[in-house]
Protein backbone atom coordinates (compact mmCIF):
# COMPACT_ATOMS: atom_id res chain seq x y z
CA UNK A 1 0.00 0.00 0.00
CA UNK A 2 0.93 3.43 -0.87
CA UNK A 3 1.40 5.70 2.18
CA UNK A 4 -0.58 9.03 1.19
CA UNK A 5 1.82 11.83 1.85
CA UNK A 6 1.46 14.79 4.23
CA UNK A 7 -0.53 17.14 1.76
CA UNK A 8 -2.82 15.12 1.01
CA UNK A 9 -5.99 16.46 2.99
CA UNK A 10 -9.54 14.66 3.73
CA UNK A 11 -12.27 17.15 1.29
CA UNK A 12 -14.52 17.29 4.50
CA UNK A 13 -11.28 18.86 6.17
CA UNK A 14 -10.92 21.29 3.73
CA UNK A 15 -14.62 22.60 4.01
CA UNK A 16 -14.59 22.95 7.55
CA UNK A 17 -11.57 25.05 7.68
CA UNK A 18 -12.91 27.03 5.06
CA UNK A 19 -15.56 27.92 7.93
CA UNK A 20 -12.92 28.62 10.39
CA UNK A 21 -12.26 32.39 11.19
CA UNK A 22 -8.66 33.64 11.91
CA UNK A 23 -9.83 33.18 15.50
CA UNK A 24 -10.57 29.78 15.18
CA UNK A 25 -14.32 30.37 15.84
CA UNK A 26 -16.29 28.47 12.70
CA UNK A 27 -18.29 30.78 10.90
CA UNK A 28 -22.02 30.22 10.53
CA UNK A 29 -23.78 29.05 7.75
CA UNK A 30 -26.62 30.78 6.07
CA UNK A 31 -29.20 28.28 7.16
CA UNK A 32 -27.55 28.25 10.83
CA UNK A 33 -27.49 32.34 10.31
CA UNK A 34 -31.14 32.66 9.62
CA UNK A 35 -32.00 29.88 12.24
CA UNK A 36 -30.48 32.51 15.41
CA UNK A 37 -31.96 35.50 13.70
CA UNK A 38 -35.57 33.51 14.11
CA UNK A 39 -34.65 32.91 17.45
CA UNK A 40 -33.50 36.47 18.81
CA UNK A 41 -36.38 37.85 17.21
CA UNK A 42 -39.04 35.23 18.54
CA UNK A 43 -37.60 36.06 22.26
CA UNK A 44 -39.74 37.30 24.24
CA UNK A 45 -36.98 39.81 25.61
CA UNK A 46 -37.30 41.05 21.65
CA UNK A 47 -41.35 41.13 21.56
CA UNK A 48 -40.74 43.25 24.34
CA UNK A 49 -38.24 45.57 22.84
CA UNK A 50 -40.70 46.06 20.36
CA UNK A 51 -43.23 47.06 22.50
CA UNK A 52 -41.42 49.25 23.80
CA UNK A 53 -40.91 51.03 20.42
CA UNK A 54 -43.90 50.94 19.10
CA UNK A 55 -45.34 53.03 22.81
CA UNK A 56 -42.72 55.48 21.59
CA UNK A 57 -43.17 55.34 18.10
CA UNK A 58 -46.70 56.32 18.72
CA UNK A 59 -45.79 59.40 21.33
CA UNK A 60 -45.12 61.90 17.86
CA UNK A 61 -48.70 61.12 16.60
CA UNK A 62 -49.84 62.84 19.90
CA UNK A 63 -47.50 65.92 19.86
CA UNK A 64 -46.72 66.92 16.22
CA UNK A 65 -50.14 67.58 14.30
CA UNK A 66 -51.14 64.89 12.16
CA UNK A 67 -52.22 65.47 8.44
CA UNK A 68 -54.94 62.88 8.31
CA UNK A 69 -56.02 64.56 11.81
CA UNK A 70 -56.38 68.12 11.19
CA UNK A 71 -54.71 69.11 7.96
CA UNK A 72 -55.41 72.94 8.70
CA UNK A 73 -53.43 72.65 12.43
CA UNK A 74 -50.55 71.03 10.63
CA UNK A 75 -50.61 73.60 7.70
CA UNK A 76 -50.54 76.32 10.22
CA UNK A 77 -47.55 74.48 12.15
CA UNK A 78 -45.41 74.51 9.49
CA UNK A 79 -45.77 77.72 8.39
CA UNK A 80 -44.84 78.60 12.27
CA UNK A 81 -41.59 76.05 12.22
CA UNK A 82 -40.06 76.36 9.03
CA UNK A 83 -36.68 75.01 9.98
CA UNK A 84 -38.62 72.14 11.55
CA UNK A 85 -41.11 70.72 9.16
CA UNK A 86 -38.39 70.27 6.58
CA UNK A 87 -37.14 67.60 8.96
CA UNK A 88 -40.13 66.10 10.03
CA UNK A 89 -41.62 65.86 6.35
CA UNK A 90 -38.85 63.48 5.31
CA UNK A 91 -39.22 61.71 8.49
CA UNK A 92 -42.56 61.06 8.27
CA UNK A 93 -43.55 62.47 11.96
CA UNK A 94 -46.75 64.36 10.02
CA UNK A 95 -48.42 60.97 9.27
CA UNK A 96 -46.50 59.25 12.20
CA UNK A 97 -49.25 55.99 11.68
CA UNK A 98 -48.54 55.70 8.39
CA UNK A 99 -45.06 55.89 7.55
CA UNK A 100 -42.95 53.29 6.74
CA UNK A 101 -41.11 52.99 9.79
CA UNK A 102 -43.76 52.75 12.27
CA UNK A 103 -44.83 49.53 9.97
CA UNK A 104 -42.16 48.23 10.10
CA UNK A 105 -42.19 47.77 14.31
CA UNK A 106 -45.57 46.75 14.48
CA UNK A 107 -45.15 43.66 11.44
CA UNK A 108 -41.85 43.05 13.46
CA UNK A 109 -44.03 42.76 16.75
CA UNK A 110 -46.19 40.69 15.05
CA UNK A 111 -44.04 38.29 13.96
CA UNK A 112 -42.37 37.92 17.55
CA UNK A 113 -45.59 37.65 19.29
CA UNK A 114 -46.47 35.29 16.98
CA UNK A 115 -43.05 33.23 17.19
CA UNK A 116 -42.97 33.65 20.86
CA UNK A 117 -46.76 32.26 21.30
CA UNK A 118 -46.84 29.06 19.24
CA UNK A 119 -44.36 27.22 20.57
CA UNK A 120 -45.50 27.70 23.93
CA UNK A 121 -48.81 26.13 22.92
CA UNK A 122 -47.81 23.28 22.05
CA UNK A 123 -45.73 22.99 25.54
CA UNK A 124 -48.61 23.88 27.24
CA UNK A 125 -51.05 21.24 25.49
CA UNK A 126 -48.44 18.94 26.37
CA UNK A 127 -48.53 19.60 29.86
CA UNK A 128 -52.39 19.42 30.31
CA UNK A 129 -51.99 15.93 28.66
CA UNK A 130 -49.06 15.12 30.82
CA UNK A 131 -49.85 13.50 34.38
CA UNK A 132 -48.71 15.26 37.52
CA UNK A 133 -45.02 14.49 38.53
CA UNK A 134 -44.34 11.60 40.85
CA UNK A 135 -43.81 12.16 44.32
CA UNK A 136 -39.58 13.22 45.30
CA UNK A 137 -37.40 10.68 46.92
CA UNK A 138 -37.01 12.50 49.73
CA UNK A 139 -40.15 14.78 50.61
CA UNK A 140 -39.55 16.12 54.09
CA UNK A 141 -36.65 18.12 52.21
CA UNK A 142 -39.15 20.18 50.48
CA UNK A 143 -39.87 23.57 51.49
CA UNK A 144 -43.10 23.38 52.39
CA UNK A 145 -43.52 19.87 54.39
CA UNK A 146 -43.97 17.80 57.33
CA UNK A 147 -44.55 14.22 58.83
CA UNK A 148 -47.28 12.36 61.26
CA UNK A 149 -47.94 8.75 62.06
CA UNK A 150 -51.24 7.27 62.34
CA UNK A 151 -53.06 4.37 62.49
CA UNK A 152 -54.91 4.24 59.94
CA UNK A 153 -53.68 1.99 56.86
CA UNK A 154 -51.83 2.90 54.00
CA UNK A 155 -54.79 2.45 51.73
CA UNK A 156 -57.06 4.17 54.06
CA UNK A 157 -54.77 7.53 54.39
CA UNK A 158 -53.55 7.63 50.59
CA UNK A 159 -57.85 7.03 49.35
CA UNK A 160 -58.77 9.82 51.75
CA UNK A 161 -55.72 12.03 49.90
CA UNK A 162 -57.26 11.49 47.00
CA UNK A 163 -60.84 12.62 48.00
CA UNK A 164 -59.62 15.48 49.47
CA UNK A 165 -57.74 17.11 46.98
CA UNK A 166 -60.39 15.61 44.50
CA UNK A 167 -62.68 17.75 45.97
CA UNK A 168 -60.23 20.33 46.17
CA UNK A 169 -60.14 20.50 41.77
CA UNK A 170 -56.34 18.77 41.42
CA UNK A 171 -55.88 16.81 39.20
CA UNK A 172 -54.37 13.66 40.24
CA UNK A 173 -52.10 10.95 39.33
CA UNK A 174 -53.18 8.19 38.06
CA UNK A 175 -52.26 4.98 40.36
CA UNK A 176 -49.11 3.35 39.95
CA UNK A 177 -48.79 0.03 41.06
CA UNK A 178 -44.74 0.66 41.59
CA UNK A 179 -45.52 3.57 43.59
CA UNK A 180 -48.17 2.23 45.79
CA UNK A 181 -49.26 4.72 49.30
CA UNK A 182 -47.99 7.45 47.12
CA UNK A 183 -50.68 10.43 45.74
CA UNK A 184 -49.62 13.28 43.71
CA UNK A 185 -51.51 16.06 42.35
CA UNK A 186 -51.54 19.57 40.82
CA UNK A 187 -53.58 22.40 39.72
CA UNK A 188 -53.19 25.76 38.58
CA UNK A 189 -53.18 25.28 34.83
CA UNK A 190 -55.22 27.92 34.09
CA UNK A 191 -52.45 30.16 35.06
CA UNK A 192 -50.24 29.56 31.85
CA UNK A 193 -53.73 29.83 29.99
CA UNK A 194 -53.72 33.23 31.43
CA UNK A 195 -50.20 34.19 29.82
CA UNK A 196 -51.35 33.02 26.44
CA UNK A 197 -54.73 34.79 26.53
CA UNK A 198 -52.92 37.48 27.66
CA UNK A 199 -50.40 37.62 24.70
CA UNK A 200 -52.71 36.30 22.48
CA UNK A 201 -54.74 38.94 22.89
CA UNK A 202 -52.29 41.18 22.43
CA UNK A 203 -51.84 39.72 18.58
CA UNK A 204 -56.31 40.35 18.47
CA UNK A 205 -55.90 43.69 19.42
CA UNK A 206 -52.65 44.63 16.88
CA UNK A 207 -54.55 42.83 13.89
CA UNK A 208 -57.86 44.09 15.00
CA UNK A 209 -55.82 47.64 14.33
CA UNK A 210 -54.04 46.79 11.35
CA UNK A 211 -57.33 45.80 9.93
CA UNK A 212 -58.75 49.00 10.68
CA UNK A 213 -55.94 50.77 9.15
CA UNK A 214 -55.56 49.21 5.71
CA UNK A 215 -59.68 49.44 5.23
CA UNK A 216 -60.94 51.93 7.23
CA UNK A 217 -60.62 55.95 6.78
CA UNK A 218 -61.36 59.02 8.11
CA UNK A 219 -62.09 62.66 7.04
CA UNK A 220 -63.16 65.77 7.66
CA UNK A 221 -65.52 68.01 6.99
CA UNK A 222 -67.07 71.82 8.37
CA UNK A 223 -70.82 71.87 7.81
CA UNK A 224 -72.93 74.83 8.24
CA UNK A 225 -75.56 75.45 10.71
CA UNK A 226 -78.96 75.04 9.17
CA UNK A 227 -81.59 73.38 7.20
CA UNK A 228 -80.40 74.74 3.70
CA UNK A 229 -76.59 73.22 4.46
CA UNK A 230 -75.44 69.51 4.29
CA UNK A 231 -73.19 67.04 3.94
CA UNK A 232 -73.39 63.51 1.61
CA UNK A 233 -70.78 60.88 2.30
CA UNK A 234 -68.69 61.53 -0.74
CA UNK A 235 -65.17 61.55 -1.28
CA UNK A 236 -65.81 65.33 -3.29
CA UNK A 237 -67.47 66.51 -0.16
CA UNK A 238 -65.01 65.97 2.44
CA UNK A 239 -62.22 68.54 3.37
CA UNK A 240 -59.47 66.26 4.15
CA UNK A 241 -59.74 62.63 3.93
CA UNK A 242 -57.59 60.09 4.86
CA UNK A 243 -58.38 56.47 3.66
CA UNK A 244 -56.40 53.08 4.68
CA UNK A 245 -54.38 51.61 2.05
CA UNK A 246 -56.81 49.29 0.85
CA UNK A 247 -59.75 51.66 0.87
CA UNK A 248 -61.84 51.53 -2.41
CA UNK A 249 -64.83 54.53 -2.68
CA UNK A 250 -67.42 51.53 -2.83
CA UNK A 251 -66.93 50.63 0.50
CA UNK A 252 -68.57 54.21 1.50
CA UNK A 253 -72.01 53.89 3.51
CA UNK A 254 -74.60 56.04 1.75
CA UNK A 255 -76.14 58.78 3.96
CA UNK A 256 -76.61 62.53 4.20
CA UNK A 257 -77.15 65.08 7.03
CA UNK A 258 -77.68 68.26 7.94
CA UNK A 259 -77.30 70.20 11.47
CA UNK A 260 -81.12 71.16 12.29
CA UNK A 261 -79.71 73.06 15.35
CA UNK A 262 -76.56 73.58 17.48
CA UNK A 263 -76.37 74.70 20.81
CA UNK A 264 -73.71 75.99 23.29
CA UNK A 265 -73.18 76.39 27.02
CA UNK A 266 -71.01 78.86 27.98
CA UNK A 267 -69.09 79.19 31.58
CA UNK A 268 -70.80 82.17 33.32
CA UNK A 269 -68.40 82.93 36.51
CA UNK A 270 -64.53 82.02 37.40
CA UNK A 271 -61.82 81.95 35.91
CA UNK A 272 -62.56 80.45 33.06
CA UNK A 273 -66.06 82.62 32.07
CA UNK A 274 -66.71 83.31 28.37
CA UNK A 275 -65.21 80.20 27.40
CA UNK A 276 -66.94 77.32 26.19
CA UNK A 277 -68.38 74.56 28.05
CA UNK A 278 -70.54 71.61 26.39
CA UNK A 279 -71.73 71.36 22.43
CA UNK A 280 -74.61 69.73 21.33
CA UNK A 281 -76.02 69.14 17.81
CA UNK A 282 -79.03 68.26 16.92
CA UNK A 283 -78.43 66.10 13.39
CA UNK A 284 -81.00 64.44 10.72
CA UNK A 285 -79.95 62.37 8.40
CA UNK A 286 -81.15 60.01 5.86
CA UNK A 287 -79.82 56.81 4.57
CA UNK A 288 -81.24 56.37 1.25
CA UNK A 289 -82.67 59.17 -0.93
CA UNK A 290 -86.57 58.39 -0.30
CA UNK A 291 -86.16 56.62 3.03
CA UNK A 292 -86.55 58.26 6.32
CA UNK A 293 -85.42 60.85 8.04
CA UNK A 294 -84.16 60.23 11.47
CA UNK A 295 -83.15 63.14 14.26
CA UNK A 296 -79.77 62.10 16.69
CA UNK A 297 -78.45 64.56 19.27
CA UNK A 298 -75.01 64.75 18.64
CA UNK A 299 -72.21 65.58 21.34
CA UNK A 300 -68.68 65.63 22.28
CA UNK A 301 -67.88 61.67 23.31
CA UNK A 302 -71.17 60.60 21.57
CA UNK A 303 -70.96 59.61 18.07
CA UNK A 304 -73.66 58.84 15.73
CA UNK A 305 -73.38 55.32 14.13
CA UNK A 306 -74.42 54.77 10.36
CA UNK A 307 -74.10 51.73 9.73
CA UNK A 308 -70.76 51.08 10.70
CA UNK A 309 -69.32 54.67 10.03
CA UNK A 310 -69.12 57.05 12.89
CA UNK A 311 -69.84 60.64 12.83
CA UNK A 312 -68.06 62.58 15.58
CA UNK A 313 -68.31 66.31 16.78
CA UNK A 314 -64.96 67.40 17.25
CA UNK A 315 -65.46 71.66 16.72
CA UNK A 316 -67.15 74.43 16.01
CA UNK A 317 -66.98 77.91 14.92
CA UNK A 318 -68.39 80.75 13.20
CA UNK A 319 -69.21 81.67 9.74
CA UNK A 320 -70.45 85.58 9.02
CA UNK A 321 -72.49 86.08 6.33
CA UNK A 322 -70.31 88.68 3.88
CA UNK A 323 -71.63 90.37 0.30
CA UNK A 324 -69.13 91.60 -1.35
CA UNK A 325 -70.46 94.37 -4.64
CA UNK A 326 -68.80 95.71 -7.46
CA UNK A 327 -68.80 99.26 -8.24
CA UNK A 328 -72.05 99.01 -10.19
CA UNK A 329 -73.99 97.03 -6.81
CA UNK A 330 -73.92 93.97 -8.56
CA UNK A 331 -73.15 90.85 -6.10
CA UNK A 332 -69.76 89.47 -6.82
CA UNK A 333 -70.45 86.92 -3.99
CA UNK A 334 -72.63 86.52 -1.30
CA UNK A 335 -73.28 84.17 1.69
CA UNK A 336 -71.51 82.33 4.78
CA UNK A 337 -67.64 82.13 5.12
CA UNK A 338 -65.87 79.64 7.66
CA UNK A 339 -63.62 81.70 9.60
CA UNK A 340 -60.51 79.65 11.75
CA UNK A 341 -61.21 79.67 15.83
CA UNK A 342 -57.17 81.20 16.66
CA UNK A 343 -58.22 81.19 20.65
CA UNK A 344 -60.58 79.46 23.16
CA UNK A 345 -62.52 82.34 22.73
CA UNK A 346 -63.24 82.05 19.36
CA UNK A 347 -61.60 85.63 18.05
CA UNK A 348 -61.55 83.85 14.31
CA UNK A 349 -59.51 84.17 11.20
CA UNK A 350 -60.84 84.33 7.38
CA UNK A 351 -60.43 85.04 4.13
CA UNK A 352 -62.88 85.69 1.20
CA UNK A 353 -61.16 85.75 -2.11
CA UNK A 354 -63.44 85.11 -5.00
CA UNK A 355 -61.49 84.26 -8.41
CA UNK A 356 -63.76 86.77 -10.39
CA UNK A 357 -63.84 89.46 -8.39
CA UNK A 358 -60.64 91.82 -8.02
CA UNK A 359 -61.16 92.35 -4.21
CA UNK A 360 -60.20 89.79 -1.58
CA UNK A 361 -60.78 90.16 1.69
CA UNK A 362 -59.03 89.39 5.26
CA UNK A 363 -59.68 90.23 8.75
CA UNK A 364 -60.74 88.69 11.79
CA UNK A 365 -64.19 88.29 13.41
CA UNK A 366 -64.95 89.06 17.37
CA UNK A 367 -68.10 87.25 18.44
CA UNK A 368 -68.10 89.79 21.11
CA UNK A 369 -66.26 92.81 20.96
CA UNK A 370 -64.88 95.30 23.37
CA UNK A 371 -62.69 98.59 22.08
CA UNK A 372 -59.23 98.92 23.73
CA UNK A 373 -58.05 101.98 24.65
CA UNK A 374 -56.33 102.54 21.69
CA UNK A 375 -59.58 102.01 19.28
CA UNK A 376 -58.80 98.74 18.35
CA UNK A 377 -61.17 95.79 18.89
CA UNK A 378 -60.68 93.00 21.55
CA UNK A 379 -62.60 89.28 22.28
CA UNK A 380 -63.61 88.64 25.66
CA UNK A 381 -65.47 86.02 25.14
CA UNK A 382 -66.81 83.14 22.42
CA UNK A 383 -70.59 83.98 23.42
CA UNK A 384 -72.26 85.63 20.52
CA UNK A 385 -75.06 86.11 22.16
CA UNK A 386 -77.82 88.02 20.48
CA UNK A 387 -74.91 88.97 17.85
CA UNK A 388 -75.14 93.13 18.38
CA UNK A 389 -71.76 93.42 19.59
CA UNK A 390 -70.29 90.58 17.24
CA UNK A 391 -67.46 92.70 14.96
CA UNK A 392 -66.10 91.79 11.33
CA UNK A 393 -62.29 93.51 11.33
CA UNK A 394 -61.00 92.90 8.16
CA UNK A 395 -58.75 94.49 5.00
CA UNK A 396 -59.40 94.96 1.86
CA UNK A 397 -56.55 93.73 -1.01
CA UNK A 398 -57.13 94.55 -4.58
CA UNK A 399 -55.30 92.86 -7.87
CA UNK A 400 -55.85 89.72 -9.65
CA UNK A 401 -57.01 86.72 -7.62
CA UNK A 402 -57.12 84.23 -10.83
CA UNK A 403 -53.81 82.60 -9.63
CA UNK A 404 -54.58 82.20 -5.84
CA UNK A 405 -53.69 78.70 -4.86
CA UNK A 406 -53.90 76.77 -1.48
CA UNK A 407 -55.88 76.78 1.33
CA UNK A 408 -59.17 78.33 1.15
CA UNK A 409 -58.13 79.68 4.45
CA UNK A 410 -55.24 81.98 3.34
CA UNK A 411 -54.51 84.46 1.40
CA UNK A 412 -51.66 84.93 -0.60
CA UNK A 413 -50.51 88.73 -0.69
CA UNK A 414 -47.87 88.48 -3.49
CA UNK A 415 -48.75 91.31 -5.92
CA UNK A 416 -51.59 92.49 -4.05
CA UNK A 417 -52.46 96.19 -3.06
CA UNK A 418 -53.53 96.86 0.46
CA UNK A 419 -56.59 98.87 0.93
CA UNK A 420 -57.04 100.23 4.78
CA UNK A 421 -59.83 102.54 5.76
CA UNK A 422 -59.79 106.50 6.25
CA UNK A 423 -56.12 106.83 8.84
CA UNK A 424 -54.94 103.19 7.35
CA UNK A 425 -57.41 101.09 10.21
CA UNK A 426 -58.72 98.14 9.35
CA UNK A 427 -62.61 98.22 8.70
CA UNK A 428 -64.63 97.48 11.46
CA UNK A 429 -68.65 96.37 10.94
CA UNK A 430 -71.43 94.96 13.33
CA UNK A 431 -74.03 93.23 11.77
CA UNK A 432 -76.21 94.76 9.21
CA UNK A 433 -73.32 97.22 8.33
CA UNK A 434 -71.97 98.56 5.46
CA UNK A 435 -68.82 99.44 4.42
CA UNK A 436 -67.37 101.10 0.79
CA UNK A 437 -64.06 100.60 -0.54
CA UNK A 438 -62.39 103.33 -1.38
CA UNK A 439 -61.25 103.92 -5.20
CA UNK A 440 -64.52 102.77 -6.86
CA UNK A 441 -63.82 99.15 -5.70
CA UNK A 442 -67.06 98.10 -4.04
CA UNK A 443 -68.58 97.58 -0.64
CA UNK A 444 -69.05 94.76 1.83
CA UNK A 445 -72.12 94.31 3.94
CA UNK A 446 -71.77 91.84 7.06
CA UNK A 447 -75.11 90.38 7.19
CA UNK A 448 -75.62 88.21 9.75
CA UNK A 449 -73.37 85.16 11.49
CA UNK A 450 -74.33 81.39 11.83
CA UNK A 451 -72.24 78.66 13.57
CA UNK A 452 -70.48 75.66 11.44
CA UNK A 453 -69.78 72.30 13.21
CA UNK A 454 -66.26 70.30 12.49
CA UNK A 455 -67.36 66.74 11.51
CA UNK A 456 -65.21 63.86 11.57
CA UNK A 457 -66.34 60.66 10.26
CA UNK A 458 -64.60 57.21 9.82
CA UNK A 459 -65.00 53.99 9.24
CA UNK A 460 -62.91 51.23 11.31
CA UNK A 461 -63.67 47.76 10.70
CA UNK A 462 -62.31 45.31 12.87
CA UNK A 463 -62.81 47.67 15.75
CA UNK A 464 -65.00 45.07 17.61
CA UNK A 465 -62.04 42.70 17.91
CA UNK A 466 -59.59 45.30 18.70
CA UNK A 467 -61.70 45.54 21.51
CA UNK A 468 -62.42 42.16 22.43
CA UNK A 469 -58.78 41.27 22.62
CA UNK A 470 -58.62 44.22 24.95
CA UNK A 471 -60.79 42.63 26.86
CA UNK A 472 -59.36 39.40 26.91
CA UNK A 473 -55.72 40.71 27.79
CA UNK A 474 -57.79 42.30 30.88
CA UNK A 475 -59.15 38.32 31.66
CA UNK A 476 -55.57 36.70 30.72
CA UNK A 477 -53.88 39.11 33.14
CA UNK A 478 -56.44 38.17 36.32
CA UNK A 479 -55.54 35.05 35.82
CA UNK A 480 -52.08 35.00 35.36
CA UNK A 481 -51.92 37.36 38.75
CA UNK A 482 -54.43 34.92 40.85
CA UNK A 483 -54.47 31.66 39.88
CA UNK A 484 -51.66 29.95 41.95
CA UNK A 485 -49.82 26.72 40.06
CA UNK A 486 -49.32 24.34 43.23
CA UNK A 487 -47.92 20.79 43.34
CA UNK A 488 -49.10 18.08 46.10
CA UNK A 489 -47.58 15.14 47.42
CA UNK A 490 -48.65 12.51 50.07
CA UNK A 491 -46.58 9.64 50.42
CA UNK A 492 -47.87 6.79 53.53
CA UNK A 493 -45.74 3.27 54.33
CA UNK A 494 -46.01 1.55 56.94
CA UNK A 495 -43.64 1.41 60.28
CA UNK A 496 -42.64 -0.04 63.43
CA UNK A 497 -45.00 2.08 64.67
CA UNK A 498 -47.82 3.23 62.67
CA UNK A 499 -48.09 4.36 59.42
CA UNK A 500 -45.77 7.29 58.41
CA UNK A 501 -47.32 10.23 56.13
CA UNK A 502 -45.68 12.66 54.85
CA UNK A 503 -46.99 15.81 53.27
CA UNK A 504 -45.32 18.48 50.90
CA UNK A 505 -46.75 21.24 49.20
CA UNK A 506 -44.61 23.25 46.50
CA UNK A 507 -46.40 26.62 45.22
CA UNK A 508 -44.70 27.61 42.12
CA UNK A 509 -45.75 31.14 41.83
CA UNK A 510 -43.90 31.59 45.13
CA UNK A 511 -46.35 32.33 47.64
CA UNK A 512 -45.52 32.20 51.25
CA UNK A 513 -48.25 31.04 52.67
CA UNK A 514 -47.81 26.99 51.56
CA UNK A 515 -47.16 26.33 55.91
CA UNK A 516 -50.82 27.22 56.09
CA UNK A 517 -52.07 24.78 52.92
CA UNK A 518 -50.04 22.08 54.25
CA UNK A 519 -51.19 22.23 58.25
CA UNK A 520 -54.82 22.36 56.49
CA UNK A 521 -54.17 19.95 54.02
CA UNK A 522 -52.78 17.45 57.33
CA UNK A 523 -55.99 18.42 59.52
CA UNK A 524 -58.33 17.13 56.87
CA UNK A 525 -56.42 13.84 56.32
CA UNK A 526 -56.40 13.65 59.78
CA UNK A 527 -60.08 13.64 59.71
CA UNK A 528 -60.15 17.18 61.56
CA UNK A 529 -63.06 19.62 59.85
CA UNK A 530 -60.34 22.54 59.50
CA UNK A 531 -60.38 23.86 55.87
CA UNK A 532 -57.92 25.83 54.15
CA UNK A 533 -57.09 26.95 50.75
CA UNK A 534 -55.21 24.17 49.70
Amino acid sequence: MTNPGPDLKDPAEDRLAARQAPSGIRELTARELARWSWRQLTSMRTALILLLLLALAAVPGSLIPQTNQDSVKTTNWQLAHTTLAPIYNRLGLFDVYGSAWFAAIYILLMISLIGCIVPRLFVYWRGLRAQPPAAPRNLTRMPAATSYTTSESVADVTARARTVLGRKRYRLRRNDPARTGEVAAERGYLREAGNLLFHISVIVVLVGFAVGSLFGYKGGVIVLVGDKYGFSNELTQYDDFDPGSLFRPSMLNQFSLHIHDFEVSWLKSGPRQGMAEGFKSDIRYETSANGPTKDYRLEVNHPLDIGGTEVFLIGHGYAPEITLRDAQGHIVSSGPVVFLPQDQSFLSFGVVKPPSSKVALQGLFYPAEVTLPNGQPANVTGDIGDKSAAVLSFQAFKGDLSKQTGSIYTLDTTGLTKVTAPGGKAFNLHVGQTAKLPDGLGSVTFDDVIHWNKLQISQTPFKHVALGGVVLALLGLLGSLFIRPRRVWVRARETADGTLVEVAVLDRSGNDEVGAVVSGLVAQLQGRTEEDEA
